[in-house]
């Protein structure tokens, strides 16, 4: 077992399988990546290669979603890329907030930190105004951990301090050291296991829509087929944000570009 080592072979397995499930295109540099990841599973069910274990997700699906869940989680933290957050917060909502239940939807939300960073945004601004919070994820295992709501408060250091005494519990006795998300915001939300790279399910209209730090990881027409499929939900004169390192430039020319990786979907 100390002999564990991925080949080229299995690599490409792999590298396939996460293209075909999620859409995501992994370079040659990705394979310590894989190999690192998927050790411990196949330690923890006896197996003794990188292709027995490959084996074994083609004929179960729950370990399959194991392994994708494995493969995909990426770092994130609290109010990552803030100009996102202060343009919400000065541009968009003052603009949305008289309409009728603002939708928001976090399309790929992983341990729920940007969700809830927009939800803190958004409750801050709107007052009781009816909102809510879509917030979706192709990993179950990163949804899990993003309904409980549940942090260490070193994770914290991000958050504005005003938003995070408004907005976050401190935890005491045997809790220290973490801080819950306060019901009332969570209340507000909705976590769905949601894969980008196949047929959407029926989820209504949003108003503005979050797919950042995403996309680097997918093909160029995978990022045509997921923005194709994500348009339709956009309400005329809706926001589509994404991270500071992508951009939509050959991907979709029906959203017009507001600032660099914020844009608008026109009026119709």
């Amino acid at each position: 077992m100390n002999n564990l080592a991925l080949s080229d072979k299995e690599f490409e397995q792999y590298r396939s399988m996460i293209l075909e499930v999620a859409g995501i295109s992994m370079s040659d540099a990705k394979k310590p990546l894989v190999s690192g990841r998927l050790a411990k599973r196949i330690r923890q069910h006896d197996l003794f290669s990188y292709g027995d274990y490959f084996r074994l997700l083609m004929r179960d699906r729950a370990e399959l979603q194991m392994a994708v869940d494995l493969l995909t989680t990426n770092e994130t933290y609290f109010f990552r890329e803030p100009k996102h957050f202060g343009f919400l917060r000065e541009r968009i909502l003052p603009e949305l907030v008289n309409r009728t239940t603002l939708r928001v939807w976090s399309g790929a939300c992983s341990t729920g930190e940007e969700a809830y960073s927009i939800a803190m945004t958004v409750a801050e601004a709107v007052g009781n105004r009816p909102w809510e919070l879509l917030a979706s994820d192709l990993s179950t295992r990163v949804l899990d951990k993003a309904r409980t709501g549940l942090y260490r408060m070193a994770d914290a250091e991000d958050i504005p301090r005003s938003l995070l005494v408004k907005y976050c519990l401190k935890g005491v006795g045997e809790h220290s050291g973490t801080m819950l998300i306060d019901p009332t915001l969570r209340n507000r939300m909705r976590f769905q296991h949601i894969n980008l790279n196949a047929a959407l399910p029926e989820l209504g209209e949003f108003e503005v829509i979050f797919l950042r730090n995403v996309m680097i990881y997918f093909d160029l027409e995978t990022k045509r087929q997921v923005v194709r499929r994500m348009l339709p939900l956009l309400k005329p004169g809706g926001y589509f944000i994404v991270s500071h390192s992508e951009s939509l430039n050959g991907v979709c020319d029906e959203l017009q570009l507001v600032v660099p990786s914020i844009y608008r979907k026109p009026h119709a």
